[in-house]
């Protein structure tokens, strides 16, 4: 499954790095994953296209506002955005824009959850997501921290139908029917995300994880690009051996290194 045409709705599909500098953002994330990089003009709303073999992985785009924090955003494939919009409502969330006009590429949505966590909506035009993921210098998996992990449950499972089953400490979000991931990854193929509770007062958000080759050297690279290493790496068995880093104009991402399978 590491080569995609299509997602089934409800299933989370492509993820973008918001930044104030999309230059900057476009050189760290290229040296790397060695992505190719299709750039539009950097004077007018910066934007990114990265690539993997000719196929598209992720995007860089100019963060709105001058105040808010760099951040990396998951978006969620949608067969109709205006009734996941009424369904944001009726389950409790906020809706920030109802529908971004990217024709022909697709339209999205911009949304907080109950407990206050970003996410988007897409529904796809000529694009449906990544066309690489789950491999090396690929998005792998986006995973929400929070403290009201029962609330967020709720409203998932209300908007897309997520069911929830413990992991662990950890929550698996499953979307019945589904068949994605890996053979050799340690969790069912239907899990489309995962849900991990939070410490004291930090806020509720989104995260993205990447897998890579080597932990280990992409965190001395992480460093000599200009980011940052939060946490790690360590060992996180049985299958993973990861980091937390940050890029530099500070947002946070994970790294996983595959160790088993």
């Amino acid at each position: 499954m590491s080569e995609r045409d299509s997602y089934p709705a409800g299933v989370p599909c492509w993820v973008t790095n918001l930044q104030h500098d999309v230059p900057g953002a476009r050189d760290f994330y290229g040296g790397l994953f060695g992505w190719q990089m299709e750039s539009g003009p950097d004077d007018v709303a910066p934007y990114a296209l990265a690539r993997l073999r000719g196929r598209d992985v992720a995007a860089i785009g100019t963060m709105p506002g001058p105040d808010a924090a760099p951040a990396w955003v998951t978006e969620v494939r949608t067969d109709d955005l205006a009734a996941t919009v009424v369904a944001v409502r009726e389950a409790g969330g906020e809706v920030l824009q109802e529908e971004v006009d990217f024709s022909p590429v697709g339209k999205l949505g911009v949304f907080v959850d109950p407990v206050g966590a970003t996410f988007c909506a897409w529904e796809s035009g000529d694009r449906e997501g990544a066309q690489v993921v789950n491999e090396p210098s690929a998005w792998s998996m986006s995973a929400l921290r929070t403290r009201e992990t029962e609330r967020a449950a709720r409203f998932y499972g209300d908007v897309f139908g997520w069911g929830s089953e413990m992991f662990g400490p950890a929550t698996m979000f499953r979307l019945p029917g589904y068949v994605g991931g890996e053979a050799a990854q340690p969790v069912p193929r239907d899990v489309v995300a995962v849900m991990v509770p939070s410490d004291g007062d930090e806020p509720a958000t989104w995260g993205v994880d990447f897998w890579i080759d080597d932990v280990d050297r992409a965190v001395d690279d992480v460093r000599r690009l200009g980011g940052s290493v939060l946490a790690g790496p360590y060992d996180a068995p049985p299958s993973f051996r990861q980091a937390v880093v940050a890029d530099p104009g500070g947002a946070p991402f994970s790294l996983s290194q595959l160790v088993v399978g």
